[in-house]
């Protein structure tokens, strides 16, 4: 808290300035209260410059939080320049990640084109259409913390009665990619996957293990 003065303050100071003469620094903002993005560049202020850069040097890139449509348009493009720049595979965190339904589709496509391996590591809660994001890397493993809830994605349908027919089915065939995409990974039936998500289905690590969503547990070092 700035402590506040107890007089007034002068307009100009009682001697003259020495030179070269600094004005007064501005008042950085406030931080913003905001769920920070899934992804964000370093000049946004949410990684240190150098350190966000030694992680793409070393072909990590974070996912976090909610993913979104914007969200999801720039970590597609960390992937793919990634993808381009070597043949090395890529590491990717996911760390508490939800996701709306579309932004995770539209991530899980470029996956299926990427050249190079991804190699997924789940940590904290990875709920929802991100699961899907997680089902689609050729590789995956979750930290001991890390809890898989298996839950339909929450939507919001407006419009006349003759376009939400067409939303409805336009959503059923979003739920429908990203259900055969985890019993494809899982070996389950599509049926046991959609049940298992309206009950809302928890699983810790090593359940998720005997699932299938996730292949091991990454050992320390």
């Amino acid at each position: 808290m700035a402590t506040r003065l107890a007089g007034p303050v002068p307009l100009e100071p009682p001697y003259p300035p020495r030179w070269p003469f600094r004005p007064a620094q501005p008042i950085p903002p406030a931080p913003s209260p905001l769920v920070p993005p899934a992804w964000a560049p370093a000049a946004a202020g949410l990684w240190p410059g150098r350190l966000y850069e030694r992680l793409l040097e070393r072909r990590i890139v974070m996912a976090y939080g909610l993913l979104t449509d914007e969200t999801a348009t720039q970590l597609s493009a960390q992937l793919l320049t990634l993808d381009a720049e070597g043949d090395e595979p890529i590491r990717l965190e996911l760390l508490g990640l939800d996701s709306e339904l579309p932004a995770a589709l539209a991530v899980m496509g470029v996956l299926d084109v990427v050249g190079v391996p991804v190699h997924a590591y789940a940590g904290g809660r990875i709920a929802g259409p991100g699961l899907g994001v997680l089902a689609s890397c050729s590789n995956r493993r979750g930290y001991p913390n890390a809890v898989f809830a298996l839950t339909e994605p929450r939507v919001q349908i407006d419009g006349r009665a003759a376009e939400l027919a067409a939303q409805e089915e336009q959503l059923r065939t979003m739920l429908d990619a990203l259900y055969f995409r985890l019993a494809e990974v899982t070996g389950r039936e599509v049926d046991e996957i959609r049940s298992d998500a309206r009950r809302a289905r928890h699983l810790t690590a090593e359940q998720a293990i005997s699932y299938g969503l996730i292949q091991a547990i990454p050992q320390s070092r």
